[in-house]
C-alpha cells in the first residue's frame, strides 16, 4: 500500500463526496425487497451490509487520530520490532466488531441507516478538511490491517471498501 502515488486532501475529500452521493443514488432507488435478499458471504442481506457501512463510516474520522495521538479508542497497540506504524486490534477482531455493529441496527429502516450514514459521512468529511497534508501522509495502520499513508487508508477503506459493499447491495 506504501507503494502506491501519495492522495492530494483535496482528492481524497473529492473520493469521499463523490463515493457519499454514489451510495445515497444507488441505494435510494432500489425496492425494498432489495436490501432483504443475501448478498454477502456471512450471509447479510443488503440492509445488514448497509448497516455495517453505516457503522464503520463512524470509524473513519478517528483513524486521523491516530498518529496524533498514538493509538485509536477502544483499540489496543502493539509495535512489531521493525519501524512500521503501531498495528491496531478491535476486541474480538475485526469481525466480532461488524457483527456487533450490525445488530446493534437489526431493528433500523434503510432510511434510519441511509441518514447514519450521511450524518457519519459528514463527519468523516470535516475531519479531513480539518487535517493537513502532513498529517494525511503520516503511515498508520488500520483496525484492519492495512497500512500506508492516512490519507491512501482512508481512501481504500471509507471510499473503495464501501463502494465494494453498495455494488454487493445492487448486485441482482
Amino acid at each position: 500500500m506504501t507503494e502506491q502515488p501519495a492522495l492530494s486532501k483535496t482528492q481524497l475529500l473529492e473520493a469521499l463526496r463523490s463515493g457519499e452521493r454514489e451510495l445515497v443514488d444507488k441505494l435510494s432507488g432500489l425496492p425494498p425487497d432489495a436490501f432483504e435478499r443475501e448478498r454477502y458471504e456471512n450471509g447479510w442481506n443488503g440492509r445488514e451490509i448497509l448497516a455495517h457501512v453505516a457503522s464503520l463510516e463512524w470509524t473513519y474520522p478517528r483513524l486521523l487520530d491516530i498518529p496524533k495521538q498514538g493509538a485509536s479508542p477502544g483499540a489496543t497497540e502493539s509495535r512489531p520490532e521493525s519501524s512500521s506504524p503501531p498495528a491496531r486490534s478491535v476486541r474480538g477482531g475485526i469481525g466480532s466488531y461488524n457483527e456487533r455493529q450490525v445488530e446493534k441496527r437489526a431493528g433500523a429502516s434503510v432510511a434510519d441507516l441511509l441518514a447514519e450514514f450521511q450524518k457519519n459521512r459528514a463527519a468523516t468529511i470535516a475531519a479531513v478538511e480539518q487535517a493537513d497534508e502532513a498529517l494525511l501522509a503520516t503511515p498508520i495502520t488500520s483496525a484492519g490491517g492495512i497500512t500506508g499513508p492516512l490519507a491512501r487508508v482512508v481512501y481504500l477503506i471509507a471510499v473503495m471498501h464501501v463502494q465494494g459493499h453498495v455494488n454487493d447491495i445492487v448486485a441482482t
